[in-house]
C-alpha cells in the first residue's frame, strides 16, 4: 500500500472517529433531553435502538469521507464550511420539514458541528497533507 493512500485512510478513519465520537457527546450528553422531550410531545418513541446508533456511526465516516474529498479541493476553512453545510444544515432542514427537530437544539448544535467540521478537516489535511498545500 502506497504511503498517500494509508495517509488518506487514516485520515478518513481518524476524522470519523471525532465526528462520531462529537456527535455522541452532544447528542447523547448534551442535548438528549431536548430530543426526547421533543418526541414525548410529539407522542413519538425517540429513535434510540442500537440500528440507529449504527446507522449514524456510518454517517459519521461517511460524512469524513465527504470532509477529506473536500479538504482535497478547497482550503481548511472552505472546506470545512461546504461540509458543514452539506451535512449539517441540509439535515436539520430535512429533520425540520418532518418537525421532528427541537428548536432549542440549534443553539448547541449550529456551534459545535461546525466545529467538528473544521477539526475534521484540520485532521484530513494534516494528516494527509494536499500535494498543492
Amino acid at each position: 500500500m502506497k504511503t498517500p493512500t494509508l495517509r488518506a485512510i487514516l485520515a478518513v478513519l481518524a476524522a470519523g472517529l471525532w465526528i462520531n465520537a462529537s456527535e455522541f457527546f452532544r447528542n447523547e450528553v448534551l442535548v438528549k433531553h431536548l430530543w426526547t422531550a421533543h418526541f414525548q410531545a410529539l407522542a413519538l418513541p425517540f429513535p434510540d435502538a442500537p440500528a440507529n446508533g449504527m446507522a449514524w456511526m456510518a454517517w459519521g465516516f461517511l460524512a469524513a469521507g465527504a470532509v477529506f474529498w473536500l479538504s482535497r479541493r478547497f482550503g481548511l476553512i472552505q472546506a470545512a464550511l461546504l461540509a458543514w453545510l452539506l451535512a449539517f444544515v441540509l439535515m436539520w432542514i430535512v429533520i425540520w420539514n418532518l418537525g421532528v427537530l427541537p428548536a432549542g437544539l440549534l443553539v448547541f448544535a449550529a456551534p459545535l458541528s461546525l466545529l467538528e467540521m473544521l477539526l475534521a478537516a484540520w485532521m484530513c489535511r494534516t494528516i494527509a497533507p494536499c500535494a498543492t498545500g
